[in-house]
């Protein structure tokens, strides 16, 4: 009876980041809805707002009583803000505009691999042999997404607008991801997230206001409270969950079926047809992914007053 009780306890665990991987591989295809019924500087600006309203009764109290702990790390708290919160989604909404939301889902599954890049030079990461040969398979297969089937065509036409951009947003969260690591901020990890959730509502307000609004209507606020209710609190919550329950190494895993869940929910809900270049791409891009955690990542000889005077 015991190890039937521990196990389901062991099983339910496991529902936390797939719970999470699910809600952000929605709101992938929440960002292609937006597109034709709210601006992207409206939603952006918008989810953040009802995130932080929602959360304020709760974290303000505790967030100012711990104001003295905060104070020196103003300054990265805006960083990663900035980062993870203002220019990685706000740049996926303009993006959505562009580009399909499985290619969308697919750019995504880069970042796991952009982490490891950028933690080579940041974290002093040595990568394995799998590793490198995870980065020269999804690299390919995701320039077969982006050119849709036809990667020579990028050196003459160059890649679509969107899916640039999602490189970029990509690129933002992963370097927000090193940076977290890197730093490890001794502050509670809900005010954490609710003090960069403060500083990206301040960012895109400028954006907000010069931008072009279409106003809230019935159509898009479905839209703003599914991305600021459900990816911006509920999805972290349950990350951060899995994370103390599993270990980040393991929950690394449950990312890279973002793409698979995206390509299935954008198939169902927007009828994005799946075509042989997606399940070729993706499945490069997976395959490049799980070779690349598979590598064992040795930490460089980094003198500690280097580590210390860069950081």
């Amino acid at each position: 009876m015991a190890v039937s009780i521990r196990t389901s306890k062991n099983m339910l665990q496991y529902l936390y980041p797939l719970l999470a991987v699910l809600i952000w591989s929605g709101n992938t295809v929440v960002n292609k809805l937006a597109a034709g019924s709210i601006y992207p500087a409206e939603i952006g600006f918008y989810r953040w707002l009802l995130a932080g309203l929602l959360f304020t009764p709760f974290m303000l109290r505790p967030a100012w009583r711990n104001r003295q702990a905060i104070r020196p790390h103003v300054l990265k708290i805006s960083a990663l803000g900035a980062l993870g919160m203002a220019v990685y989604q706000s740049l996926a909404y303009y993006a959505a505009h562009r580009t399909s939301a499985i290619n969308m889902g697919i750019v995504l599954a880069l970042m796991p691999l952009m982490t490891l890049a950028l933690s080579i030079p940041l974290l002093g990461q040595r990568p394995g042999l799998p590793a490198l040969l995870g980065g020269v398979v999804s690299l390919p297969g995701v320039l077969v997404v982006i050119s849709s089937g036809h990667p020579a065509s990028v050196a003459t036409h160059g890649m679509g607008s969107g899916d640039a951009m999602m490189l970029i947003a990509t690129l933002a969260y992963a370097i927000y991801s090193v940076l977290l690591k890197r730093w490890q901020l001794k502050l509670p990890a809900l005010q954490l997230l609710y003090l960069q959730i403060i500083v990206a509502v301040l960012l895109l307000l400028p954006l907000y206001l010069a931008s072009p609004k279409a106003g809230l209507t019935p159509a898009n606020m479905p839209l703003i409270a599914f991305a600021g209710v459900f990816a911006s609190m509920l999805a972290p919550l349950a990350w951060m969950r899995g994370v103390a329950a599993l270990g980040p190494s393991r929950m690394t895993l449950f990312f890279n079926l973002l793409p698979l869940f995206t390509a299935l929910i954008a198939a169902g809900v927007l009828g994005e047809p799946l075509a042989r270049y997606h399940l070729a791409g993706g499945a490069l891009t997976l395959v490049g992914v799980l070779l690349t955690e598979r590598g064992q990542n040795k930490p460089a000889t980094v003198p500690p007053a280097a580590c210390k005077n860069t950081a």
